[in-house]
């Protein structure tokens, strides 16, 4: 087994189950992106199961006290032009429900980290632009 990236961020699927994520899959210091950190914001919000929203929230809490966020920043912004322009070349969909993922994967190039996602498909299209670990 290749030995473990000492710092990558953590796509939000991730994120989302992390309990269900073998620690020697991940970097030895995970990071996520503030765009991550608003999706799981917005989980609790997005169910009407009582239960299920306490457990989002309780996720929410949990994340926070324990990954460090990484700002959507100038230098992410400019690297979206990057990101959007290779996955137009290749004709797919770089709006709507995607446009988080590829927001996300411009945090990671910008800050010069892997990616470590459960859904490599929002991907396609980086391959020259980001190391993608799928975990």
């Amino acid at each position: 087994m290749p030995d473990r990236a000492l710092r990558g961020l953590l796509d939000t699927s991730v994120v989302i189950d992390l309990e269900g994520v073998p620690l020697d899959a991940l970097p030895v210091q995970s990071a996520m992106s503030a765009l991550s950190l608003a999706e799981l914001a917005a989980g609790p919000h997005a169910t009407g199961d009582p239960i299920e929203r306490g457990r989002r929230q309780r996720r929410l809490h949990e994340v926070e006290a324990r990954i460090e966020v990484l700002p959507f920043d100038e230098r992410a912004a400019r690297t979206f032009g990057l990101v959007y322009a290779a996955v137009a070349s290749l004709g797919r969909q770089r709006r709507g429900r995607r446009t988080v993922d590829l927001l996300i994967a411009s945090t990671a190039i910008a800050a010069n980290l892997p990616l470590y996602t459960r859904n490599p498909s929002d991907l396609d299209g980086l391959d020259e632009l980001l190391e993608v670990h799928v975990v």
